[in-house]
């Protein structure tokens, strides 16, 4: 593990398991995502002692909009406390937070907490956070496809000039590098329009941890799974 390439550059989360937690012990599933919350912070720990340089976590999808008005009020209001409350131990720690995903559906107290923490963590040269909010991989690339229309439309390119890179600089990813490693919690062995694009060639860890499990014994286990992994990006050695 002390290999600098054995350890990923940028890792991906699907941060799933916070309501079956809650459910298991007679909670509520507000609970079970304060729960994920306390997750969360140590795995930014973790994976920022360990040199990872870029950690995103898929935290509110689009298809999220479709759960009870009750749960979604208390998401927004955790994550606008949850912003607050973690700003200046992000920034002691070097950390700078990016969010990616549509934040247009967001309220304006929600959009001005978000602007903030990425104000204010701007700065971080330890590793970047990326929270994927409002998020899902198949709107990310219509959009892109969108944007790369109005510019054929508008004379500035031509199609025959869009390239894989030209649609990776055109994603909400720009910013970063592909994942290296997506890890997913609670045991379900799926994406879920999570970074269809970029996980391409990424190593996938599933564990049937529930989020609000997933600490440093278990960062270290995905972390040595990676390290396990032969990368050829369909090649041969």
């Amino acid at each position: 593990m002390n290999e600098p390439n054995k350890i990923p550059v940028h890792i991906a989360v699907i941060m799933d398991g916070n309501g079956r937690w809650a459910r298991l012990r007679g909670k509520e599933r507000y609970e079970g995502h304060l729960a994920g919350m306390d997750a969360l912070r140590e795995t930014v720990k973790n994976a920022a002692d360990y040199g990872v340089k870029y950690l995103t976590v898929y935290a509110f999808s689009t298809e999220n909009w479709g759960r009870p008005q009750q749960e979604v009020d208390a998401l927004m209001d955790l994550m606008c406390k949850g912003v607050e409350m973690e700003t200046p131990q992000l920034m002691e720690q070097g950390v700078r937070v990016l969010v990616i995903g549509d934040r247009s559906r967001f309220s304006d107290k929600v959009r001005a907490a978000l602007d903030r923490i990425e104000e204010q963590t701007g700065r971080g040269e330890r590793m970047t956070l990326a929270l994927a909010l409002n998020y899902s991989s198949r709107s990310e690339l219509t959009a892109a496809a969108r944007i790369l229309a109005r510019r054929v439309a508008a004379g500035e390119i031509a199609a025959a000039e869009i390239t894989e890179q030209t649609i990776a600089e055109t994603l909400f990813t720009s910013a970063m590098p592909d994942p290296d490693l997506v890890i997913r919690t609670s045991g379900e062995c799926r994406l879920s329009n999570f970074m269809l694009w970029q996980a391409s060639y990424s190593e996938l860890y599933f564990t049937e941890t529930l989020w609000p499990d997933f600490g440093k014994e278990e960062f270290l286990k995905a972390m040595e799974a990676y390290a396990a992994r032969d990368r050829r990006y369909g090649l041969v050695k």
